[in-house]
């Protein structure tokens, strides 16, 4: 384990902001489906060509040649939803999530203003999106916490209609724990197609699927691209990539810990894994702790976090939690642990980060099911600018200008003199219309 510090920590935690690296085996599997190789992103091009042309012929197509089943209905019947059955306790811990992450999007604000003075009106309206497309991944695994944590916001957001395509199994069925979540939130329209025909599905619409006014949601490489190729024709809350945690731990930290919220990210494909302490000691622990509980792992999990602990991990010494705050701002995590003798002491100083985790009891896993924040965060540095998912992702705000005639008079000048600044002669005569003459340019 190359353990780094100084220039050389800080340069390898400062992000170049290029394109995802397509791994080989991507690659690979391009050159096997279309018989050339091609870029992922021109693969995407022809998928999404072909779905606005040919609509619902086009998904049954794609769907049977990259998951290996072809739907003749591709809408999921409500005999379908309403039969659909698992175990009672994950039926149990599916409502748990739901409720915990409505109640705590309950309270963020989401309401409008308008502000009447001596100066007429100003203010703004919050109106929901029509209609959300969520994109839940099931190549793997049925992601029913993704599924909460997108359509919840979106309800208490006040979205009257959500929309959800998930890839089925090779049988072309959906899995029956996606199923009962959507049921449980009330959503009927569910959709057994995902990748990027998917997007391209609630981009354009078809005769099966409605074209929706946001798409939301995580998925594989060809569906980030896929949602950043369609942006304008609807709306995308963000490009969420590979899955990273960032851990901050000084020497009164438990290794075990360490380490377990390490690979509870790692196990995701591409995850990227990073340790930050000021302890030599704990990173000399935390490495033991690594190799023990990576071969308790079962397979496949433990294919996918050796890969990333061995390909991706990086392992700093920091002098002190100040540079670690600074070198964690630098790289601007997805997720942020603290596993320190005082986290909440830091938290002020955090300037960059999708979701900040406090203290041993709340680890980032947790957060991934029923903690009550959307686990749909910013990745890949995006957090200098971009937010997790929340009820505002799902709203348009609506200015409002209502001006009184006194206020025209004292501020009209003002407009006019920057209107013809700006060489915009019409605006400064629109203006001038409304004032007494006296207020006019000659």
């Amino acid at each position: 384990m190359q353990v780094l510090e100084g220039p050389a920590a800080r340069a390898a935690l400062t992000r170049s902001f290029n394109e995802i690296p397509v791994p080989d085996a991507v690659l690979a599997r391009i050159e096997a489906t279309f018989g050339e190789q091609l870029s992922p992103e021109q693969v995407v091009l022809r998928i999404l060509a072909d779905v606005r042309d040919r609509g619902d012929d086009a998904l049954r197509e794609w769907t049977e040649k990259l998951d290996g089943a072809r739907p003749d209905a591709l809408a999921v019947s409500a005999d379908d939803i309403a039969a659909a059955a698992v175990p009672d306790d994950l039926h149990a811990a599916v409502r748990t999530a739901i409720t915990r992450v409505r109640a705590f999007y309950a309270q963020q604000p989401a309401h409008g203003f308008l502000t009447h003075g001596p100066e007429g009106a100003l203010g703004q309206l919050v109106r929901p999106i029509g209609r959300v497309g969520v994109y839940v991944p099931g190549g793997l695994a049925p992601l029913i916490s993704t599924l909460i944590h997108t359509a919840v916001p979106a309800q208490v957001a006040g979205v009257p209609e959500i929309v959800v395509t998930t890839p089925p199994d090779k049988s072309g069925r959906v899995h029956p724990a996606i199923l009962v979540a959507a049921r449980e939130l009330g959503i009927t329209q569910v959709y057994r197609v995902g990748g990027a025909q998917a997007i391209g599905a609630l981009a354009y619409g078809t005769a099966s699927i409605p074209a929706v006014d946001k798409v939301a949601g995580p998925g594989n490489l060809f569906v980030v691209i896929a949602k950043r190729l369609v942006y304008g024709m609807t709306g995308i809350e963000s490009l969420p990539g590979p899955t990273e945690t960032l851990v901050i731990a000084d020497d009164s930290a438990d290794a075990r810990y360490v380490a377990a919220d390490l690979l509870a990210q790692a196990e995701h494909l591409g995850a990227e894994p990073v340790l930050v302490s000021t302890s030599r000691e704990l990173l000399v622990r935390v490495q033991a702790e690594l190799g023990g509980q990576l071969e308790a792992l079962p397979e496949p999990n433990r294919g996918w976090a050796r890969d990333s602990v061995l390909s991706r991990m990086k392992v700093v010494l920091a002098a002190d939690l100040d540079e670690a705050l600074e070198l964690s701002n630098v790289y601007a995590p997805e997720h942020l642990c603290l596993l320190t003798r005082d986290p909440w002491s830091l938290l002020g100083r955090v300037t960059r980060a999708g979701g900040v985790f406090v203290g041993e009891h709340s680890m980032e896993a947790l957060g991934d099911y029923v903690a009550g924040p959307s686990h749909v965060m910013p990745t890949g540095g995006t957090a200098r600018f971009m937010s997790p998912v929340n009820v505002r992702d799902f709203q348009t705000i609506i200015s409002v200008v209502g001006v009184s005639e006194d206020t025209l008079r004292r501020v009209g000048p003002a407009a006019v003199t920057l209107a013809r600044a700006e060489g915009l002669e019409a605006h400064a005569r629109a203006i001038e219309s409304r004032l007494p003459d006296a207020s006019r340019e000659p």
